[in-house]
């Protein structure tokens, strides 16, 4: 058995299960993690808990701390970026007469990427 703590990073999202490390983590916590693509600001959908190993995707990536109001700060102008980076795209699409219909912009967490959905 592992010990888990399930994030989302979207309302709906899928839950991705990471490391609790020091924290005990409670439902509801905004929490910054360590993924893949670096370090992303979630939302705890379950407590800490333990799970069978064969439903953890190894290697298990940290929780790195509790969110802090700096780290909520951060988010709401990253939310803000995204707006702008959106409306920037969408004039590049309509100046070189794309066939797309851009649907979102996301930065990550540590504004180290931009990712547009179409």
């Amino acid at each position: 058995m592992t010990k888990v703590v399930g994030v989302r990073f979207r309302q709906v999202g899928k839950i991705y299960f990471f490391a609790p490390g020091q924290y005990n983590v409670e439902v509801g916590q905004h929490v910054i993690v360590e993924t893949a693509n670096g370090l992303e600001f979630g939302k705890t959908s379950t407590g800490v808990k333990l799970v069978d190993d064969d439903e953890v995707v190894s290697p298990l990536k940290p929780v790195i701390r509790i969110a802090t109001d700096e780290d909520r700060k951060k988010v709401e102008e990253n939310k803000r970026k995204e707006k702008e980076a959106f409306e920037i795209c969408n004039q590049k699409i309509q100046k070189h007469n794309l066939e797309m219909n851009l649907t979102n912009a996301e930065y990550s967490f540590d504004c180290s990427k931009v990712i547009f959905y179409f």
